[in-house]
């Protein structure tokens, strides 16, 4: 729970620990519903509102959900929280000729979130994106002419109109634009795999693989762990190289499953009972990555169902 959530009052918190509670045993619109009413209790908390926000964008009510999701605590990495203070305003969805988009949270987020940087470009609008040093390299494919700042040290930001933080585009733009933007060669061969994500991720017991199962996966014919440990990867651009020789990649919910979908690479996603609220629940496409295959446990910890179901899936394309 974050710093300003222990700061509420008791039943505010209690309210926030109940609704983890009945998430996680899969009752997502009474969790909705506790977290409604505790507005209505105490109206204006942050905490509550962008709580809220995630369970109803996962229900694919992100008319509803993304407004609230802005009351979310920003974490840019590398400086305090919360949003920057700079010389130019923050974009308010209002019309302009330059748009700097900032990083925020992990590089899964800042890959997802890069779209909004060509949709802007597409538009007329002058992009610049600030990204994660690793992500460098790999930006460099977004669409021709959008400004690349690694955030790194001391960073000279160009003179922009306004800046936006990048999940928060969604919201500003009012666009969910869908198609690959990051560069993929046509076919290849052979399966990518990641089977586990960075060990220190919030969630990461959940959405890795156990080792039993990950064994099991990266021991399938044709499959190359995509694990920088394995790879050699000094950043994103090098695994890009990789995954574009690819057939398919099959991975847990890591910065891979973005990666592949933004190139438009077919890709086998697997997730927990309870995902994180981009890929919704109910449904095994993905309105973000059409190249996305998404598949679920239909309880929690059970990856033997979801590893059976990939398995034949590759089996059904020839693996």
């Amino acid at each position: 729970m974050s710093d300003a959530a222990t700061r509420l009052p008791p039943n505010a918190i209690a309210a926030i620990n109940a609704s983890h509670d009945l998430e996680n045993r899969g009752h997502f619109d009474d969790a909705i519903a506790l977290l409604k009413n505790a507005l209505t209790k105490f109206p204006g908390e942050s905490e509550i509102q962008w709580r809220l926000g995630i369970l109803l964008m996962r229900e694919g009510r992100f008319d509803e959900g993304l407004p609230l999701w802005e009351r979310r605590p920003v974490n840019m990495g590398g400086r305090a929280p919360g949003k920057p203070q700079l010389s130019f305003p923050e974009w308010d969805g209002r019309p302009v000729k330059s748009l700097l988009i900032l990083q925020e949270q992990g590089l899964g987020d800042q890959i997802m979130f890069a779209r909004y940087a060509c949709w802007a470009q597409e538009r007329g609008v002058n992009a610049a994106i600030l990204c994660h040093p690793l992500l460098t390299r790999l930006f460099q494919h977004l669409y021709p002419a959008v400004t690349v700042v690694p955030g790194q040290g001391r960073v000279s930001l160009p003179h922009v109109d306004a800046w936006a933080m990048g999940p928060s585009m969604p919201f500003l733009s009012g666009a969910r634009p869908a198609k690959p933007y990051l560069a993929s060669a046509e076919g290849g061969s052979g399966i990518g795999v990641a089977a586990t994500g960075r060990a220190e991720h919030i969630n990461d017991q959940n959405r890795s693989l156990s080792p039993e199962f990950a064994t099991q996966v990266l021991g399938w014919s044709g499959a190359r762990n995509l694990a920088v440990e394995a790879t050699g990867a000094t950043d994103v651009e090098d695994t890009r190289r990789i995954v574009a020789e690819l057939d398919v990649v099959v991975t847990v919910d890591t910065a891979i499953a973005h990666l592949a979908g933004a190139m438009g690479k077919p890709c086998f996603l697997m997730l927990p009972f309870n995902p994180d609220w981009r890929w919704m629940r109910g449904r095994s496409d993905s309105p973000w990555y059409p190249s996305m295959r998404l598949f679920r446990q239909p309880a929690p910890g059970d990856w033997a169902s979801v590893v059976a179901q990939v398995r034949q899936a590759l089996d059904e394309r020839g693996h």
